[in-house]
């Protein structure tokens, strides 16, 4: 989602709002983390969740995440963690053995990710039969604000899927994907609520899509500007749909 912006400072900004507490916290306190476990975070971006995660007192912690700049970013991070490892790898291709994981999440990472087959297939691998993992992915088409045009949020959110977060819709499909590869799902849908329009900017990126909108030729400025400008009136909404799943390995399938 942050693709055009400063990646790291836009993971940061995004864990910092109440919103992603709250779900980051039901993540944590699903994975049941006990002190002799291996704990994986697939995509970990620059590491925000991954003192968290050695706060539970986890045997190690595995970051893992396929861009350099992040992964440097994740390592200054946790570098007085002698508990975390951070690796460049893709999430397809984990550089783990079969069965050696207890505990992994996944958080926002399957629009970024080229098949998110092979990367639950991967997780499959890689957990231990006992094992728990817990996705969290939202969909990005089902943005919606108030007040403002509905054609034009409609246009602002289609620009969004289409040509920004082309993974944009994978949060729908987390439960398919991850029973096909061999997991039970437990599956939660939320809709988080932003009253603050620079909020919900920073974090949906409402103002930068609409200006690529008009570049593409996709929107009429005036419609735009009109637009960005009654989203900045009160009271303002946004929300959208939040998909997370605890995923444990269904016996029989590896």
């Amino acid at each position: 989602m942050a693709g055009g912006v400063d990646a790291i400072g836009y993971w940061d900004a995004v864990a910092g709002h109440d919103t992603a507490r709250a779900y980051k916290q039901r993540l944590l306190s699903a994975l049941d983390v006990w002190r002799r476990h291996t704990v994986v975070d697939i995509g970990c971006g620059p590491g925000a969740d991954l003192v968290d995660l050695a706060a539970t007192g986890a045997e190690w912690v595995i970051g893992i995440d396929s861009d350099p700049e992040v992964v440097a970013a994740a390592r200054e991070r946790a570098e007085e963690y002698p508990a975390v490892d951070v690796h460049l790898a893709d999430a397809a291709a984990l550089p783990l053995a079969d069965a050696t994981v207890d505990r992994a999440r996944l958080d926002r990472v399957l629009h970024r990710v080229a098949s998110p087959e092979a990367v639950f297939a991967e997780l499959r691998r890689v957990l231990r039969p006992d094992g728990i993992a817990v996705v969290a992915q939202p969909d990005w088409d089902t943005i919606v604000v108030d007040p403002g045009s509905v054609r034009v949020g409609r246009a602002v959110r289609d620009h969004l899927c289409d040509h920004v977060v082309p993974g944009g819709t994978v949060g729908r499909g987390v439960a398919r994907l991850a029973e096909r590869a061999g997991f039970d799902v437990e599956l939660h849908v939320t809709a988080p609520v932003l009253r603050d329009f620079r909020a919900a900017d920073e974090i949906l990126g409402l103002r930068r899509t609409a200006e690529r909108a008009v570049r593409a030729g996709g929107l009429a400025p005036d419609s735009a500007s009109r637009w960005l400008r009654e989203l900045g009136t009160t009271p303002f909404l946004a929300t959208f749909l939040l998909f997370t799943a605890v995923l444990r390995p269904r016996a029989g399938t590896r």
